[in-house]
């Protein structure tokens, strides 16, 4: 299969995947107890007209399908409605948000990707008493959850020694990096324990296979044979986990955002799922998504590029 007809093929797959989602994400909502308009009188008492005026203004009594279907295409046009916590236009608060929750997840994945490489590849060509003790390392990093992370890294880098900032996102880039360095590690703990293991575990497997044999009995240096031939075969199985990494940072930043008070995407979210502020929450949930289809495209299409013998296609074939 080419490049392009691949490439094309799974851009229809996520534009329908994301036609069902929108409407999953749009319906659940609805489904949960409570209502806007609960949200929007504060808890006090209302008269008929009243509740009529809130419901006509946001269209709550039109039928389900109704409201779909018109904010479908209010989304199709890059407008995701107004919010009814913050009374202002969704993507407004998209935008201000976005760069912070973007550059966590950028660092987080930096840290993940250089230390659980680096770790796997040690553990892979020492061995012994050093692959033992990476092993525990990276046994309780996987076994410590983000939000504990956040907790113990809060408590004691910056309220008992006061190293970094408590909270907040900081402004500009240096300045945010700053802010974000804690929350970056909290985020990256457990999955830099899971990506050096599997990168462990691949280059062992790819030890042991006959090409390895053969380029050292040629008189391959051990350094060159770890790195073209066992690493390199290692990268598809890496490059498979680096997707999932990715759409877990995704997930995960919404607990690191609440406990660092960073205010972005991850932390709006949860305060829009309690205030029943719908078109926000419906927001930012579609942009998930998106971003995990995009994730899994982009792993497909490299693959093939770090392992020649998997041909486009070849694996959702295989699955």
């Amino acid at each position: 299969m080419t490049f392009l007809r691949f490439a094309v093929r799974r851009l229809v797959e996520m534009a329908v995947t994301l036609l069902g989602a929108s409407f999953v994400v749009f319906g659940a909502m609805y489904l949960a107890p409570g209502s806007p308009a609960s949200f929007l009188l504060s808890g006090r008492s209302a008269s008929p007209a009243a509740l009529q005026a809130i419901n006509e203004q946001y269209h709550l009594d039109d039928p389900f399908l109704v409201r779909y279907l018109r904010w479908l295409g209010q989304v199709l046009q890059g407008d995701f409605g107004r919010s009814l916590t913050y009374r202002t236009d969704v993507s407004g608060l998209l935008a201000d948000r976005l760069p912070a929750t973007l550059l966590l997840v950028a660092m987080a994945l930096l840290v993940v990707v250089v230390i659980g490489l680096v770790l796997g590849w040690i553990g892979a060509v020492r061995g012994g008493t050093t692959d033992s003790a990476i092993l525990v390392t990276t046994t309780l990093a996987v076994g410590t959850p983000s939000f504990v992370a956040a907790v113990l890294l809060q408590g004691l880098f910056a309220v008992k020694l006061g190293w970094f900032p408590s909270s907040g996102a900081g402004e500009g880039l240096l300045d945010m990096a700053w802010h974000l360095t804690l929350p970056a590690i909290a985020l990256a703990l457990y999955l830099i324990g899971m990506l050096a293991r599997v990168t462990r575990s691949a280059m062992l497997d790819a030890l042991e296979g006959e090409h390895v044999t053969v380029a050292r009995s040629r008189g391959v240096p051990e350094r060159e044979v770890i790195r073209r031939h066992v690493f390199r075969n290692s990268l598809g199985t890496v490059l498979t986990t680096g997707g999932l990494i990715v759409s877990t940072l995704l997930v995960c930043t919404i607990l690191v955002e609440s406990a660092f008070s960073v205010g972005g995407l991850g932390q709006l979210l949860e305060l829009s799922t309690t205030t029943k502020d719908f078109p926000t929450v419906q927001a930012i949930s579609l942009i998930i998504v998106a971003l995990f289809m995009t994730v899994n495209l982009l792993v497909d299409l490299l693959h093939p590029l770090v392992d020649p013998r998997v041909t486009l296609g070849s694996r959702r074939s295989d699955a």
